[in-house]
């Protein structure tokens, strides 16, 4: 057939068996490597001991008290020291030999030796610095605020009412009295600290309140119409809240609310729940996925059961509490799920006729603290709610909206204060929670300090102020993130006008005489386009005047627009005006028609004033 090994059988091959060789072949090698260096160590145990008896011997044979001793005792003893040795060895690799340059007779200790050269006087261990700079933290709280720098993001001319940022913290929103939703993105921005986008959601109607929802995907808009609107990350619309019956008495058999919205929130574990309060005298809840009607209604009442307007609204931390600051100064706290009658409540929480701008939970979910209208805030224990746990006074407050806010480690209250025009700079001021005590106080701006975040993750503080800037307080060391990211990125180079650049167009079917080579880069073809001389022609400036070189001037090409541009309406003259009446001098003399007659009859030098005079 041609091939040689044509009708040979394959070999056959035993895997296990060879593996079963492989394995012992493996392990007598261990074994055989293991005995050589075991008896490697004994050898070189046994040649130190040696040495060191040898030592030994030559420094007594020098000595008056050994003398001298028979060979054979001094064998046995080497012997009898040996055996001691090798029993009392340790196992493992042999120790070093200690060379020190000092004397046999001195002790030193070398646990307590340092290398390198003494420490100076005053040296602590930076372990130890360390941690007593944590511990000093611990105790100070002041020292975690992070103002060492900031950066000004500049959302418009008025007063900026409304900031949320996302559970990450990668994106801050911002509202204003100027109807504008603008969005940030910290890790898309660049030094320059511009907003990637900015829309009006609500046309006409101030912005109230934003905020995230706990996931983060999308943003709650409370404006100063009746229906909220929930947007997504980008921007877009996703759900609008309907707007109830005004004509129906009892606000609980309408679908939405009536009247001007004051402020919303989410619920912190639902992430389709949230919160509206209204100027029709209710508090709604609400589901992203319903917006035909709301999810549930809770109406505040005063003493005398009349409705009362809720400024504010809020959640407790886990969502099971609901509260509501009223226009007749009291704090009403309603269980989630029983919406007829109030859980806690504090009717002289503050003074009556004035707007609880805010309302925020402790992180602990035990204290409340209020911003009141009154120029107050205050907080308040929810299981004692007769009487508030601390209060400070002289805060002022121009806004619906002022904010107070914890530190992310439950220690510090944060709020703004308001100024009126030239009457200073507006201030963050920190109080401690136990004492209430003012620790700390930022000046901001010479506005209003209208609203205020503290980022638990960040640990970063944004500001809203009253001319149109949010500030962003961090500290390179403490902070995360946030407002880290895009100072340190340079500004973009604007790109040239690519107004040379023609539109590609497709034609797959075309003939290759006919076909267009695909553009591969916009900066390669912007140069390929300067250098044709067609395509980088400059166009010739318009012409001045009544026109050269074949071409019409700007005013028209008619002789009567000529005329009228270079004649009628030239009326300047740069000639002296001595000369000017001098020119008709000779014409008037020969041919006297104005002036002359007119003195005609000579006059005696004295005239009419000597007669007069007479």
């Amino acid at each position: 057939m041609g091939f040689s090994g044509f009708g040979k059988k394959a070999r056959t091959f035993d895997l296990e068996a060879m593996f079963e060789q492989t394995r012992r072949t493996a392990v007598e090698r261990s074994k055989k490597m293991l005995e050589a260096r075991a008896r490697e160590e004994e050898a070189h145990k046994e040649k130190e001991l040696r040495s060191q008896h040898e030592d030994v011997d030559s420094a007594a044979s020098g000595s008056s008290v050994m003398g001298a001793c028979p060979a054979l005792t001094c064998r046995e003893a080497e012997s009898s020291e040996s055996e001691d040795g090798s029993n009392e060895e340790l196992i493992g690799p042999p120790l070093p030999r200690q060379t020190s340059i000092q004397g046999p007779a001195e002790d030193t200790d070398d646990d307590d030796e340092f290398i390198g050269p003494p420490l100076p006087p005053g040296y602590k261990d930076s372990d130890d610095d360390d941690y007593d700079d944590m511990q000093e933290e611990d105790n100070n709280p002041v020292k975690k605020i992070p103002d060492s720098h900031e950066i000004t993001l500049q959302h418009g001319t008025k007063t900026v009412s409304a900031l949320g940022l996302d559970p990450s913290g990668a994106r801050l929103v911002t509202g204003g009295y100027d109807y504008d939703v603008r969005l940030w993105d910290f890790a898309g921005m660049d030094a320059s600290l511009q907003a990637f986008r900015s829309l009006q959601p609500c046309e006409c109607h101030q912005i109230k309140s934003l905020q995230y929802s706990s996931t983060g995907d999308v943003i709650l808009v409370v404006s100063g119409n009746s229906q909220a609107k929930v947007l997504d990350r980008d921007g877009f619309p996703v759900m609008e809240c309907v707007k109830g019956d005004q004509y129906i008495v009892d606000m609980a058999n309408t679908k939405g609310h009536t009247a001007m919205l004051n402020t919303g929130c989410w619920h912190p574990k639902i992430k389709e729940e949230f919160l509206t309060c209204s100027n029709d005298g209710t508090v709604r809840t609400w589901d992203v996925n319903n917006d035909k009607k709301h999810k549930g209604v809770f109406k505040p009442r005063s003493v005398q059961g009349k409705r009362v307007i809720p400024t504010t609204c809020t959640y407790s931390r886990d969502g099971k509490l609901i509260a509501a600051g009223c226009q007749d100064g009291s704090i009403q706290i309603w269980d989630r799920n029983m919406n007829v009658h109030t859980k806690f409540h504090c009717r002289q929480a503050h003074a009556p006729g004035t707007e609880t701008s805010c309302l925020t939970f402790s992180y602990d979910g035990t204290v409340l603290a209020s911003r009141g209208g009154d120029d107050t805030l205050k907080i308040w224990d929810i299981r004692q709610f007769k009487k508030p746990l601390n209060s400070v006074e002289g805060l002022s407050s121009f806004f619906p909206m002022t904010d107070c806010c914890f530190s992310p480690d439950d220690k510090l209250i944060v709020t703004g204060t308001s100024i009126k025009k030239g009457g200073g700079n507006g201030k963050l001021i920190f109080f401690e929670r136990e004492t209430f005590q003012k620790v700390y106080e930022i000046e901001v701006t010479d506005a209003s300090v209208v609203r205020c975040l503290w980022h638990p993750k960040l640990n970063q503080i944004m500001v809203g102020t009253g001319n149109g800037l949010a500030k962003v307080y961090y500290d390179p060391i403490k902070s995360q993130r946030g407002a880290k990211l895009c100072v340190v990125k340079t500004k973009r180079k604007a790109r040239q006008a690519e107004t040379l650049t023609q539109d590609y167009i497709i034609t797959p079917h075309a003939l290759p005489m006919f076909r267009e080579p695909r553009q591969r880069s916009t900066r390669k073809q912007l140069e390929k386009d300067r250098l044709d001389p067609l395509k980088s022609h400059k166009p010739e400036p318009p012409v001045a005047g009544p026109g050269r070189g074949g071409r019409v001037g700007t005013h028209g090409g008619t002789l009567s627009s000529y005329i009228v541009k270079n004649i009628a309406l030239d009326k300047t003259d740069d000639s002296n005006p001595r000369e000017a009446i001098l020119r008709h001098a000779k014409e008037a003399e020969d041919n006297p028609y104005w002036v002359a007659p007119a003195y005609s009859k000579k006059v005696s030098e004295c005239g009419l004033f000597c007669e007069a005079v007479k």
